[in-house]
């Protein structure tokens, strides 16, 4: 597993680096456009294009957009679209990966359950360290890691995805609101006004 990694490596790094994702999205939407309309990909090209018209037609009747924004909004909503379609295929594909090493380690099939378990074992040794550290000398390690680390009731020690997704957005929706009220007050932008007026709209 560790030598598979290895020689990923490299091809991992190329792909994080920003500048390919967005030659790599462009490079996926110009193959889409050059399809034959009657082909499968034709028809997602078309959809994409429905999409990213209905897009700019909205804010169209929100704020006021002229050839040469309109332009610039339709470059980088397909862009957008198709960087989000990306990101989604590769995290099902990350998630049906997961599963398929788990499904192996479990029934270990080629028998690749020592191998997955030690790599495994690496990783949270090493993100478990920085919390032993600050563990005091009188407190005993079973206790420490029942309070913080894996209660005794088998549940994890954070919230769940939903509550964290909420509270994300109330956090920077208040935020968001508080820099539109500072915005109004200082400067010449009219956020909260032109706010008002789309939600009366």
């Amino acid at each position: 597993m560790g030598m598979i990694k290895l020689l990923f490596a490299p091809i991992r790094a190329i792909a994080r680096f920003p500048l390919f994702q967005f030659a790599f999205v462009v490079a996926v939407i110009l193959f889409l456009q050059a399809a034959d309309e009657n082909s499968a990909l034709g028809q997602i090209f078309d959809g994409l294009d429905k999409l990213v018209d209905s897009t700019v037609t909205f804010l169209s009747a929100i704020i006021t957009v002229k050839s040469f924004t309109k332009s610039w909004l339709t470059s980088g909503f397909m862009i957008a679209y198709v960087y989000l379609a990306c990101l989604l295929i590769l995290f099902l594909v990350r998630v049906a990966i997961t599963f398929v090493v788990d499904l192996i380690g479990r029934n270990n099939l080629l028998w690749l359950r020592n191998a997955i378990a030690r790599e495994r074992g690496v990783r949270a040794y090493r993100a478990w360290l920085p919390f032993e550290r600050i563990r005091p000398a009188h407190t005993p390690q079973q206790e420490w890691e029942q309070a913080f680390a894996w209660p005794a009731n088998n549940q994890p020690p954070y919230q769940s995805l939903s509550h964290r997704i909420f509270r994300g957005i109330v956090f920077y929706g208040v935020l968001a609101l508080l820099a539109a009220i500072l915005l109004q007050a200082f400067t010449r932008f009219s956020i909260l006004t032109w706010l008002v007026g789309v939600a009366t709209r």
